[in-house]
C-alpha cells in the first residue's frame, strides 16, 4: 500500500517559491484571479490543482503569442 504524501493545498509563501515569484507577485495575482484560493479560517490556500491551472494558462497563452 502506497501513500500519496504530497501536499493538497499551499500558503502563499509555499507558491511563490514554487514559481520562483515573490510573495507581493502571489498575493496580486490571487487578488486579480489569475490565481484561485480560498480562506481556512485565517488563512489563505491555494489547492495544488490551482497552481497547476495557473502554470498550464501561462503555457497556453506564451504558446498561442
Amino acid at each position: 500500500m502506497t501513500h500519496d504524501l504530497r501536499p493538497r493545498w499551499y500558503s502563499p509563501a509555499e507558491v511563490a517559491v514554487l514559481l520562483g515569484f515573490g510573495i507581493s507577485k502571489v498575493k496580486m495575482k490571487i487578488a486579480t484571479g489569475e490565481l484561485r484560493s480560498i480562506k481556512d479560517g485565517k488563512y489563505r490556500r491555494i489547492l495544488a490543482e490551482g497552481v497547476d491551472d495557473y502554470i498550464r494558462e501561462q503555457v497556453d497563452r506564451h504558446e498561442a503569442a
